[in-house]
């Protein structure tokens, strides 16, 4: 598929451009409380949206760093939309922790409804790039075609309990208090937790094998679009956290092998 050969490409350059700027130091400023941006951000965003526009004109962007910029107009004339995320895991970045990348995912879209942020895509997901620069990770996807990693196919894991898996989630700076008492519930039931930071990287990990369960409140589409294809194609499930299909402007999201969805979704319905 040409427009995902395209996304990789895409993804490799802001990756190589997060590198280098990186190494010249950068200043930090604050979005809100606990929402850091740098320079690095918005100039890994430049360089994917020109890239974009150079290759697929006619195609609409939803970009973390241009939010608000978005026309409506530009939705509804779109067939494909672009959701990209120009640096996920910018606060890890910002203290020099390499778990950070860049998230590229395309939609294919059906029918608009307006909505009071956004407008709501109906559609599906075609291609999803996730790249991690300082690991040289790229995961990639493509609707039925299957999941991969630098070039090999990768499929979540065979754990059938959450007590065997090892589970991840994330604390966004809005939603921490939200999550505690989930944090709570899954402590007692996972072999481990962790908390990485980057939600893409998350979503990426779960489709190689390396987590089990994943969830998350607060998110944005750009968080979880092109890691939501990816686990699907590595053969996981991904829905809300009460189990509903998933809506990526809906802010909240389980994802897991497949094995153990069902029993996290009970251990959460009990909170």
């Amino acid at each position: 598929m040409k427009i995902l050969e395209d996304a990789k490409i895409i993804a490799r350059k802001a990756g190589e451009l997060i590198v280098r700027e990186s190494e010249k130091g950068f200043k930090i400023e604050k979005k809100g409380k606990n929402n850091l941006v740098t320079r690095v951000d918005k100039a890994s965003e430049k360089l994917i949206i020109k890239e974009i526009n150079k290759l697929y004109p006619k195609h609409a962007i939803i970009a973390e760093e241009s939010e608000k910029t978005h026309s409506k107009k530009t939705f509804k004339e779109a067939k494909y939309i672009w959701i990209i995320d120009p640096l996920d895991g910018t606060t890890n970045f910002a203290h020099g922790l390499p778990i950070y990348c860049v998230s590229i995912a395309i939609f294919k879209r059906a029918t608009t409804q307006s909505t009071k942020n956004y407008d709501y895509l109906a559609g599906e997901l075609i291609a999803g790039v996730v790249y991690a620069p300082r690991t040289d990770e790229l995961f990639y996807a493509s609707t039925k075609k299957g999941a991969y990693l630098n070039g090999k196919k990768i499929k979540v894991s065979n754990v059938k309990k959450t007590a065997e898996g090892l589970s991840v989630t994330g604390f966004t700076a809005t939603q921490r208090e939200r999550n505690l008492p989930y944090f709570q519930a899954m402590l007692k039931k996972s072999q481990a937790i962790r908390r990485l930071g980057a939600a893409a990287l998350d979503l990426c990990y779960i489709a190689a094998g390396r987590f089990d369960g994943y969830w998350e409140f607060g998110l944005k589409p750009w968080d979880i679009a092109a890691g939501a294809l990816i686990i699907e194609e590595a053969g996981g499930t991904v829905t809300d956290t009460n189990g509903n299909q998933l809506d990526l402007f809906g802010a909240d999201i389980l994802a897991t092998n497949g094995k153990i969805h069902n029993e996290i979704i009970r251990t959460f319905e009990k909170i």
